[in-house]
């Protein structure tokens, strides 16, 4: 009697298998991995226009360009490095 209970448990369908299709689907597609770099270039871009336009530009101003250019190795070293293996 548990040999055939076990069958139907076994053949039962998962009622999240849709859900669990889509996590990996969204896995595999590195969906998050591509929007945060986008949106790091986009910033990266507004931030190098913004700079070049200053016409004197100040030490602090200088150290916030510094700092979104120096974050690009990070976030490439990140998106690189989050490969399934």
């Amino acid at each position: 009697m548990n040999e055939s209970k076990k069958k139907e448990q076994s053949q039962e369908v998962n009622r999240y298998q849709k859900w669990i299709d889509m996590a990996r689907a969204v896995d595999q597609w590195r969906i998050f991995p591509r929007i945060f770099i986008t949106t790091y270039i986009y910033l990266l871009y507004a931030v190098v226009m913004w700079y070049m336009e200053l016409s004197n530009p100040t030490i602090e101003q200088s150290g916030l360009v510094s700092i979104v250019v120096g974050a690009g190795a990070a976030w490439f070293g990140l998106y690189t490095g989050s490969s399934k293996k």
